[in-house]
């Protein structure tokens, strides 16, 4: 090669070389994890999961995210003592822990009162009973929120439990056979799985139009989300919860389960219709709606903070200031709050008198 000539890039043949070789090792890794969940589903899932959760009170403080969790909770909670704080973070590895070894086992759960009995019941109170029972003869679709507290996949467990037919949002996992046997395991235990993407808001409010029922975990960081504040810090939160109220006029409930002291078992809580707020013309009010949500998952996380998952960045302020400045430059003669997703427009429009 002269030093007039660029470097080559790689030829045909390496590129399609790394495609295989990715493809060998994703498929690799994949069958070792679903290996790993049939022989966890193999086992008696109570006593896995005690191993387990002694076993993450171990390992879980030499992780790097302990550390993270920790600056987490003492930002929340700057009350409690350097012990509470260590306490809270035990109780937090044990409970992903727990969650790691009822992944396989999701089938066995049953709802009190629902179809077939086995020894894993989730119960729950006469008040949450009445309000499913409520929302079911309302005549609109639920839109379900839910956090990552205790096993945050029962939710949506519970609502095909009790008859409910539902789509659920979820995030595909990177690796396609984990993927597969997700979809696969989920679908009959959930309802039907919509991966995020640029087309699942758009499906999402096709469903709820159609009258079925949607599901959403609503407590993670959202790059493309609105600011809220949860406890005491900025952060951005996903809006489509409150853009799907919007456009269809279905009432927004929150669902979460909490983990009982045997550590094992689960009460499952139903809340009240969530109220949207409205701007001054009646019109709901995206990232105040979005607030109200926050608020009711971070009364949960306070009640059972040990419960929730605070390994992770839910707080980037940095970020969040960014995106709130850059979206008031772009679009100066719509505020914010009142902005309907661009999935809007490929919606049927709601009769007059709709609310």
């Amino acid at each position: 090669m002269t030093l007039s000539e660029d470097p080559s890039p790689l030829s045909e043949h390496d590129a399609t070389t790394r495609r295989l070789l990715k493809r060998l090792l994703d498929s690799t890794a994949g069958a070792l994890a679903v290996g790993m969940l049939d022989l966890v589903k193999r086992s008696d899932r109570k006593r896995a999961a005690n191993f387990a959760a002694a076993l993450s009170r171990k390992i879980g403080p030499l992780l790097p995210e302990h550390r993270l969790g920790r600056e987490n909770l003492r930002a929340a909670f700057p009350q409690k003592s350097a012990a509470e704080i260590e306490q809270i973070l035990i109780g937090v590895w044990e409970n992903l822990a727990r969650v790691a070894m009822e992944f396989a086992h999701l089938d066995e759960f049953c709802i009190a009162g629902f179809g077939p009995q086995t020894s894993d019941v989730v119960t729950y109170a006469p008040e949450t009973f009445d309000r499913y029972v409520s929302a079911a003869r309302g005549g609109k679709a639920m839109l379900a929120f839910a956090a990552h507290l205790a096993n945050w996949e029962l939710p949506a467990v519970i609502g095909k439990r009790i008859g409910s037919n539902a789509a659920i949002l979820y995030r595909r996992p990177s690796i396609g056979a984990v993927g597969d046997f997700v979809v696969k395991s989920r679908t009959p235990l959930m309802g039907e799985l919509i991966p995020t993407g640029l087309a699942a808001p758009l499906q999402l409010a096709r469903r709820a139009q159609s009258g079925v029922n949607v599901g959403m975990l609503a407590d993670q960081h959202y790059s493309n989300g609105v600011e809220v504040v949860f406890f005491g810090r900025r952060c951005l939160a996903n809006p489509l919860i409150a853009q799907l109220a919007a456009q269809t006029g279905c009432p927004i409930y929150g669902i979460r389960t909490v983990r009982q002291p045997d550590g094992n078992s689960f009460w499952a809580e139903i809340t009240n219709p969530i109220e949207p707020v409205r701007d001054a013309q009646g019109r709901v009010d995206i990232t105040g709606t979005t607030q109200a949500i926050t608020a009711v998952i971070e009364g949960w996380v306070r009640e059972y903070p040990e419960q929730w998952l605070w390994l992770h960045r839910r707080w980037r302020e940095d970020e969040a200031q960014t995106r709130v400045v850059g979206a008031s430059k772009r679009r100066k003669t719509v505020p914010p709050s009142r902005r309907l997703p661009h999935f809007a427009r490929s919606l049927p429009k709601r009769s007059p008198g709709a609310e």
